[in-house]
């Protein structure tokens, strides 16, 4: 049976990072006796090159047609005009609302082995595992937009079907993890985040009695992420706070780099993505930290195919691969640093030695 796999490389270090996912998705189909099929598509800044939109409907109807897409980042300097028509991250937003993706799942975990390219002592840093859920169709980044020579403003709207949705799905992984879902807002000052905390103490309530509750503003998660992470197993927030507090959280795992991000709908293709942008300072140097993208990769084969000892195969290969000191000079160092194909071709070997082996 096979499954059609979307690729879109996109920008900057994309190219680089998806290739290298590429190849380590290639030994899973070869090791596992799956038949995987990729198709590459244009969106962001090259596809404004190249067609003049973000996302040509040539794109979107590959990755509606697929299992699963996997995505490396849009943007670079040369399309960076925030007043410009048309955008690089206006192709990614449009993708978004296609495929109807309204979760955006975050994983946080630390590994032994990244300590020490983290700014935040050991002692912090043992045993976090953090899930962020984040609401990814509602908010100030789709609200309507106003402006004028001396003024402008963005509104913040959420409905109660968006945040019902989003929340849901946080009480559920919840059960599957340590039972404890953190609801992040900011109902001291706004309206939004009042509803909010309102659906999630109902639902709290009346379905997940089992799962336990806790509200947070979003000011003081902020600072408790790098005070006691340990303390938090799900997170589920509004859109702008969770994309600012998990940025936050990549310097608990060691480096942006490290993210992945899973981007589910009720039904149909995920959109998997590491959490960092272009990089265009480090694109086309071979040195981009590819692990993230693998990572999302990971979670395609979880989410999208349904594929969990595949998906653990390629998360416990890529753990392996740290700790024996393989990686990106972002997380090993300029001196035992690996270019970006050689990590991935490494984390790919690693699961070419046998399934058992690899996800003991």
């Amino acid at each position: 049976m096979s499954r059609l796999i979307a690729l879109l490389p996109g920008d900057g270090v994309g190219p680089e990072i998806v290739a290298a996912a590429r190849v380590v998705l290639a030994a899973v189909a070869d090791t596992f006796g799956h038949d995987f099929e990729f198709r590459e598509g244009l969106i962001g800044g090259g596809a404004i090159d190249a067609t003049g939109q973000p996302l040509p409907a040539e794109t979107t109807a590959l990755c509606q047609a697929s299992a699963g897409v996997l995505l490396g980042a849009v943007g670079g300097p040369q399309w960076s005009d925030p007043s410009a028509p048309v955008r690089p991250e206006q192709g990614l937003l449009a993708l978004r609302r296609a495929l109807g993706v309204f979760a955006n799942l975050r994983p946080v975990m630390t590994l032994p082995a990244l300590y020490g390219a983290s700014p935040l002592k050991e002692s912090l840093l043992d045993g976090v595992d953090i899930l962020f859920v984040r609401e990814l169709t509602g908010g100030i980044y789709f609200g309507a937009k106003q402006r004028d020579a001396d003024r402008a403003s963005d509104l913040c709207s959420y409905t109660r079907e968006e945040i019902e949705r989003v929340l849901r799905l946080a009480f559920e992984t919840a059960r599957a993890r340590r039972g404890v879902v953190t609801s992040v807002d900011k109902a001291n000052v706004l309206e939004t985040s009042r509803l909010w905390r309102e659906i999630a103490t109902r639902l709290g309530r009346e379905e997940f009695p089992d799962v336990k509750l806790e509200h947070a503003l979003v000011d003081a998660v902020a600072m408790q992420l790098l005070q006691d992470p340990r303390r938090f197993d799900v997170v589920v927030t509004e859109n702008m706070f969770g994309d600012i507090l998990t940025d936050e959280a990549s310097v608990l795992a060691g480096s942006i780099g490290m993210l992945p991000s899973a981007s589910l709908a009720a039904s149909g293709p995920g959109l998997y993505e590491p959490i960092h942008g272009s990089a265009p300072d480090i694109a086309g140097r071979g040195i981009a930290n590819p692990c993230g993208t693998i990572l999302s990769a990971a979670m395609l084969l979880r989410h999208s195919l349904g594929l969990e000892a595949e998906a653990r195969a390629v998360e416990q290969a890529t753990y392996e691969a740290l700790g024996r000191g393989i990686g990106t000079v972002d997380v090993v160092g300029r001196e035992r640093g690996s270019p970006t194909r050689a990590v991935g071709a490494a984390i790919a070997a690693a699961i070419s030695e046998g399934p058992a082996r690899a996800i003991a």
